[in-house]
């Protein structure tokens, strides 16, 4: 095999969502080795991390948050498309792949002055297949499915950059849904909803977890996964176990070592976890990904509506975490007993905001303020006016993106009796 001359610190990219960054970054600064974590720094859409190849597999096996993790291969300026023809020929590809391999180029402007990207796209595509056939008399072929080398193109109004995608499919993609819903929740959204709140799994770090509008169970199995300790890509590939600078027995023997250390250190949750939705063809769905994921015996799964549902009855002196991703208008509709709500042509339309989020607040304070320890409640939605149609005041408010929906995080700490300070006589 040919050797590969790479340097031992690498310019990794970790992207994520949108305002999901400095939970990325508090995430790597805990896993990373010590050294590597001063080089982490907060960027838009995710943290730059000066590192080497274990640290972008470790990434790629621990993070909850990123999207994926790229390796910055060459960055310069350009002015037309050929400067960047030029500038993919800078780099040696067969540190990468061979003939034998297959390649996919993906291209992300802003603000650039390029006319075509379709065009741009080509030129990296060209230069790399050009590069391989000159030097070995063939070239690879394009997978626009599952490449062994997704490369990335970054344009700016001046500058480009190229990147190696280490992933591959993108991270959310734990590997054991199969079973969806019609409005499915990402998992990395899931895990930021979770860290958002300060969940951690523990009695002191959040307590027990309560998700009443589970769907197909992203929010408790992300939950049972962070109670366990289980890394969440353990169950998937990745796109770097094909290419060339990880696939050396030095390489291979770190991953080894790493997927080993991560399953050796799961163990049992140490807090209950709860999860219903109001339709049973869901909650089946939920189990069988939950087996899948391999946490189904530490998530107790119930059929029923939100609205109806008691409070479950916590370990003495446990305080409980109410997580979930209610359904709204832009995503799916709101089903159950506040579906009953009907307008005058008997539209099977519901503004949930109208009727399901008033009931549901009544039905909190009736349930929920009856534990010593308390609940608190956190509810995405993408209504900035959530908390005054629920007559609740949030004592807090976090932006995140439900996809191209912005959306908060609201957060509701429930207690006996009225939350409003009592108004003063007149005089």
């Amino acid at each position: 095999m040919r050797s590969v001359s790479l340097p031992n610190k690498l310019s990794l990219f970790v992207s994520c969502a949108g305002g999901v960054e400095p939970l990325l970054e508090e995430e790597l600064k805990r896993f990373l080795p010590p050294g590597v974590r001063s080089k982490v720094e907060p960027l838009r859409g995710g943290c730059g991390v000066v590192g080497s190849l274990e640290d972008a597999m470790q990434i790629n096996l621990e993070s909850r948050l990123a999207q994926r993790v790229l390796i910055e291969l060459i960055e310069g300026p350009y002015r037309h498309e050929d400067d960047l023809y030029v500038l993919a020929g800078r780099v040696d590809w067969r540190d990468w792949i061979t003939p034998r391999h297959t390649i996919r180029v993906d291209t992300i402007a802003q603000r650039s002055p390029l006319k075509s990207l379709n065009f741009t796209t080509l030129r990296i595509k060209d230069a790399i297949c050009d590069q391989l056939r000159e030097a070995t008399g063939e070239r690879p072929s394009v997978d626009t499915q599952s490449p062994d080398l997704p490369v990335l193109l970054h344009v700016g109004p001046e500058r480009a950059a190229l990147y190696v995608d280490t992933s591959g499919e993108p991270l959310f993609k734990r590997g054991w849904r199969v079973d969806k819903g019609d409005a499915p929740l990402k998992e990395t959204l899931a895990a930021a909803m979770l860290a958002a709140a300060g969940w951690r799994g523990t009695a002191s770090e959040g307590g027990a977890l309560h998700d009443p509008c589970c769907g197909s169970g992203t929010i408790p199995i992300e939950a049972a996964l962070i109670a366990c300790d289980s890394a969440p890509g353990l169950t998937r590939r990745f796109a770097f176990e094909r290419q060339i600078p990880f696939s050396t027995p030095a390489m291979k023997t770190a991953w080894a070592a790493l997927t080993q250390a991560a399953r050796a250190r799961i163990h049992a949750p140490a807090v209950p976890i709860y999860a219903s939705d109001v339709a049973f063809r869901m909650v089946d769905f939920a189990r069988r990904n939950a087996e899948r994921a391999g946490v189904a015996a530490y998530i107790q799964f119930n059929g029923g509506d939100a609205l109806e549902r008691p409070a479950p009855q916590l370990p003495e002196g446990m305080a409980g975490s109410i997580l979930m991703n209610p359904p709204y208008g832009e995503r799916i509709e709101v089903r159950g007993k506040a579906a009953m709500s009907r307008d005058a042509r008997g539209s099977e339309e519901l503004d949930a905001g109208d009727d399901f989020f008033p009931r549901l607040a009544s039905h909190w304070k009736r349930q929920y303020t009856q534990n010593p320890a308390g609940w608190t409640a956190w509810m995405l939605s993408p209504d900035m006016k959530l908390p005054s149609k629920m007559r609740l005041k949030e004592s807090r408010r976090v932006p995140m993106w439900n996809g191209p929906i912005e959306c908060r995080l609201f957060r509701f700490d429930l207690v006996k009796g009225s939350a409003r300070k009592p108004e003063t006589d007149a005089a």
